[in-house]
């Protein structure tokens, strides 16, 4: 009924008390609706009058943390300003709504509007082509467009579209990748609805902010996360090693530590406090378990030092 009378005779359709109810604009509308075995409400404002004030006050569309819509059962457009709205722009707002008295109804409300997304951290998995992976660090260039940090290797096969590998929700593509005589890639965020926080995210569901990046020193305590193995502490062996892997592959100046890793954690990030050191390459006894103590005998692992990524690529953590 509402379609057949149209826009100027009718302004919307809504349950009221678990009634659906036709609102209309004149009395020989409601009769129709009536008629037809329905429910009507005469209002003061048609359903075009309202959409053309929804198109009013989308010239205003840009205001942070606002909202508007026609509500059919207020026979009104509704207005909802949440925390963080300047005076200025409210004013804006009020302007236009007061060239249609009470056809606008204007409500405050609390919080800020944001958008759900995705979260990713450095320490999660990611997938491509069922290759598991760790994220490293979320880093930044001068503009403030994100990218992530892994491991070079994890590219080969062409494996450059990243998928979170919890939920499979696509993170983006690689842009540019390195393995021999380093292991390092880059990451271009290209899903809007993924939001790449500055953090590392432990086992436990906690995070860790990263702030800062620096070269490590030999000796110095490190810590780890990878997709596979538990969180571990460990120290730097060797801040500079050539690394000859198995498969024939030679990197150089790689970071050396007693940090146990697995198959997965490759591309993981290693770091101290709040500062990134290294993004995971390899190491020994990769298909074997970790154990249950940080001190793990005869383990070993190598990691590229993140500074070595930033100061080439002109990005930084954040």
């Amino acid at each position: 009924m509402a379609a057949k009378l149209g826009g100027n005779r009718t302004a919307g359709v809504y349950y009221k008390n678990g009634q659906l109810v036709v609102a209309v604009t004149d009395e020989a509308a409601a009769e129709s609706v009536r008629s037809a075995g329905g429910t009507a409400e005469i209002v003061r404002h048609s359903a075009a009058q309202l959409d053309s004030i929804h198109s009013d006050l989308d010239q205003l569309a840009g205001i942070p943390n606002t909202s508007w819509g026609v509500d059919p059962s207020s026979n009104q457009v509704t207005v909802k300003i949440y925390d963080g709205v300047s005076a200025a722009d409210r004013a804006r707002i009020e302007h236009v709504a007061a060239d249609h008295a009470d056809a606008v109804r204007i409500e405050s409300h609390s919080g800020k509007l944001e958008r759900t997304a995705y979260a990713m951290r450095g320490g999660l998995g990611m997938v491509s082509n069922d290759w598991l992976c760790t994220a490293g660090f979320n880093v930044q260039n001068s503009s403030g467009e994100k990218f992530m940090l892994t491991a070079g290797h994890c590219m080969i096969g062409g494996n450059y579209t990243w998928y979170r590998y919890s939920g499979n929700i696509k993170l983006g593509t690689m842009v540019d990748w390195e393995y021999e005589p380093g292991d390092w890639a880059i990451i271009d965020y290209t899903n809007p609805d993924v939001s790449p926080y500055g953090t590392i995210q432990y086992k436990d569901g906690s995070e860790g902010q990263i702030t800062n990046s620096r070269w490590v020193s030999d000796g110095e305590k490190v810590r780890r996360v990878g997709t596979v193995s538990q969180d571990l502490d460990g120290m730097v062996l060797e801040p500079s090693t050539t690394v000859n892997y198995a498969g024939g592959a030679t990197l150089y100046n790689m970071i050396e530590t007693s940090l146990c890793v697995r198959h997965g954690d490759s591309g993981g990030p290693m770091f101290t406090g709040t500062t990134a050191l290294g993004i995971n390459s390899g190491g020994n006894y990769a298909d074997e378990a970790c154990g249950d103590t940080d001190a793990q005998p005869d383990r070993v692992s190598f990691y590229h030092p993140v500074q070595d990524v930033l100061v080439d690529h002109h990005l930084a953590v954040y």
